[in-house]
């Protein structure tokens, strides 16, 4: 793979990625390539490309190159991005707007990944359907090229062995591609056979729910993802001291903690989406501000559900005691860090009210890991379905469009008890929502 596709994307292991990428530019040049090329980025900073990227993209946005300067490339691009910051996939989209103003062609539509709802959602149907267009780009090619050969050749009679023998090095060639890539994916995916498991489906119960899977999802072998590492360790300790300021928990600017005096719902209770008025009493605080200023509007979670939440895990009469939380030692998680919206030492309630997002969707990472904290195992057959390729409908249907949360999964699943530590690892920050100011 590392003759076709062009890498380029931002993680710990950055190093190891330049030197792919560098390694790849060895093999190949954009400026003769002929072959299909699969580009994947991903975007950094303000919408900005990632660090192995940006000569690259310098040198494309070269004005004084014609717009056939890439009339003979063909390529497929896939973007990897997270819509909740404003420039989403503004990398891969850079790159694709201006190979296209150089005459560059798609052999393969582009995929746009959203991490906020899962990269997977994208990735997955992207590289199953990458591997058939590769393989009609290829043969496309192979046929302009045996027609340019057979102009060249007009006294040469034309036989059908060649062919076959074309078809089957066409044939092979993408075989091995896909092999390849099957190999570089086998340590972050595994097999599930339907057996592992023996989960009899409800008689009469047709329909699939967030519980309840149907045939062919329920009689499939399962392709579910590697199980991530555990790289955070909680400590227990008594309930004497005193929880970090809010303030801690913004990067920037004052905070205030003001009351809500008025809130008037504005749609209909149909409505997809709810829309609220909200009336913030701001009489007793004294900062200056203008019109195009932004109020960051930080709510906690809801009491009750924070009490759900420690009911549920057994951790009821631990609340209001404090926590440490430091990075497990020994963990295989590269470059693991305390995430910088946890405290070092805050209590249990503190943690869940104002620094976890408990409502937040849970990412297919996040399934992974609860199928080992479930001992049900109908249960766990179908956290396992619902993370799992063969589950994808699944999972968009009664997880991502239904807005289910940890706390309805908890509910759902009654032998699924995760732990404090594998909360803090996959629920995000609680965030603050940014408001502009009109008047």
């Amino acid at each position: 793979l590392e003759r076709l596709i062009l890498y380029f994307h931002v993680h710990l292991g950055r190093r190891k990625v330049g030197d792919r990428v560098s390694k790849a530019h060895n093999y190949y040049n954009l400026e003769t390539e002929k072959d299909p090329v699969v580009i994947v980025i991903s975007t950094t900073g303000t919408g900005e490309p990632p660090d192995t990227a940006r000569k690259f993209v310098k040198k494309i946005q070269d004005k004084t190159l014609p717009p056939d300067h890439f009339a003979h490339l063909q390529y497929g691009l896939l973007g990897l991005g997270d819509s909740e910051y404003m420039f989403f996939c503004n990398g891969g989209r850079t790159v694709d707007r201006r190979l296209q103003e150089l005459g560059a062609q798609h052999f393969y539509d582009t995929g746009l990944a959203d991490d906020c709802v899962g990269l997977e959602l994208v990735v997955d149907p992207w590289i199953d359907g990458l591997w058939l267009a590769l393989k009609e780009a290829l043969q496309l090619q192979k046929e302009k090229e045996g027609m340019n050969n057979a102009v060249s050749a007009v006294s040469s009679s034309l036989s059908t062995a060649p062919h076959a023998v074309h078809e089957l090095k066409l044939s092979s060639e993408v075989q091995n591609l896909k092999l390849e890539d099957e190999e570089a994916r086998g340590s972050d995916t595994l097999s599930q056979k339907l057996d592992d498991i023996n989960h009899v489906a409800p008689a009469g119960d047709a329909e699939p729910s967030l519980v309840h899977s149907v045939p062919p999802v329920s009689q499939s072998a399962l392709n579910i993802p590697a199980l991530p590492p555990e790289y955070i360790e909680v400590e227990f300790q008594d309930t004497q001291g005193e929880n970090p300021h809010l303030s801690s928990l913004i990067s920037e600017g004052r905070t205030f903690e003001v009351p809500v005096t008025k809130a008037v719902q504005l749609t209909r209770e149909d409505a997809v989406k709810t829309a609220l008025l909200l009336e913030l009493d701001i009489a007793d605080t004294a900062f200056e501000y203008q019109p195009g200023d932004a109020f960051c509007v930080m709510c906690p979670n809801n009491v009750s559900e924070v009490e759900k939440l420690l009911h549920i895990l057994g951790l009821s009469e631990k609340g209001d005691n404090f926590v440490c939380v430091k990075v497990k030692q020994g963990t295989k998680k590269k470059g693991a860090v305390r995430p910088q919206h946890i405290p070092e030492r805050s209590t249990l309630k503190f943690i869940l009210t104002w620094c976890l997002e408990i409502r937040a969707i849970p990412k297919k990472a996040f399934l992974r890991a609860l199928v080992e904290c479930t001992s049900d195992a109908g249960e766990k057959r179908r956290l396992q379905e619902l993370c799992s390729r063969q589950g994808a409908s699944d999972y968009t249907h009664f997880i991502r469009d239904s807005n289910v949360c940890l706390l309805d999964l908890l509910h759902a699943f009654p032998s699924c008890k995760p732990s404090l530590s594998l909360l803090i690892e996959h629920l995000p920050k609680l965030q603050a929502r940014s408001y502009s100011v009109s008047r």
